[in-house]
């Protein structure tokens, strides 16, 4: 199959540049083992009327593989190099975390290699066009964040990059905010983990915040009623000064989309302008 051998050459084979190259561009990786494209892959396409259109091997058309340099940086990973890679995951991630990585699917990840595209789409077939739409994302937003956590790995650079997740989270598509939110995850259960291993100072502040992102990330998948029993749960201690912005913007939020006025007028003069348009941002979204 000649084009198979046309991806091989054209797709990118070292991993590490493929990462640089996708925090230049500001894209997602668009990643499959390099055994997995010996096999056709039939997709649909949909043109710009709507029709239909199937295509029996993925790997065979120029002009989706233009498509996927368009929207991705596509890199194909060497067989020999999993034994390495899930000796990484193995203890760290999900069970359908590991299905995912193993078996022979597109897997979109982000610039540190940790993958976004858990969720289930079906492959019979792959309906190409709706599943670039899901994934083609414009990373600029997490640009800063990404470069400091790849330059150094520790609590903070974990936890901003988490953090950022989250409220990315608020751009994307309702779709695609669930897988999103799981990304943000493997980043704060890092920064976790350091707190545990190392010694902060304001060790108390840290851990409070991380449960404060942890309550936002169920503000993110609309659950204002557990984002306020929680709060409530954390506001039994006296919150620290760093943190109380944060807590204003949870509860403004959450109570603005349990229409509870009473509770919406007491949060707003403690929530900072820009809390307060990320709010109504996210707020008109759910209306949509």
């Amino acid at each position: 199959m000649l084009f198979n051998t046309v991806v091989a050459q054209e797709w990118m084979s070292s991993f590490a540049i493929a990462q640089k190259l996708a925090l230049t561009q500001n894209k997602m990786l668009f990643v499959m083992w390099e055994g997995s494209i010996e096999y056709p892959l039939t997709v649909i396409v949909i043109d710009e009327n709507g029709n239909k259109i199937l295509v029996e091997d993925l790997f065979e058309s120029e002009g989706l593989n233009t498509i996927i340099w368009e929207n991705f940086v596509p890199v194909l990973l060497n067989e020999t190099e999993y034994d390495d890679w899930y000796e990484e995951i193995k203890s760290k991630r999900s069970y359908l975390y590991k299905e995912k990585f193993d078996d022979d699917s597109i897997k979109i990840m982000d610039a540190n290699g940790n993958m976004l595209s858990t969720a289930y789409i079906s492959y019979d077939p792959l309906n190409f066009t709706a599943f670039v739409k899901r994934y083609s994302l414009d990373t600029s937003f997490l640009e800063q964040e990404i470069r400091n956590y790849q330059r150094n790995v520790d609590f903070y650079s974990a936890f901003y990059l988490g953090s950022k997740y989250v409220d990315y989270a608020i751009y994307t598509s309702d779709e695609l905010r669930l897988e999103i939110i799981k990304l943000s995850q493997i980043y704060l259960e890092e920064a976790e983990a350091f707190l545990e291993l190392q010694n902060y100072e304001n060790e108390n502040v840290l851990k409070e915040r991380l449960e404060l992102v942890k309550v936002y990330q169920e503000l993110i998948l609309n659950k204002p009623r557990k984002v306020i029993r929680k709060l409530k749960k954390l506001s039994k201690e006296e919150i620290s000064d760093t943190n109380k912005s944060l807590v204003a913007f949870l509860y403004y939020t959450a109570y603005k989309i349990e229409r509870d006025q009473k509770n919406v007028a007491q949060w707003k003069t403690e929530v900072s302008l820009v809390n307060l348009k990320q709010a109504h941002i996210f707020i008109n979204s759910l209306k949509k």
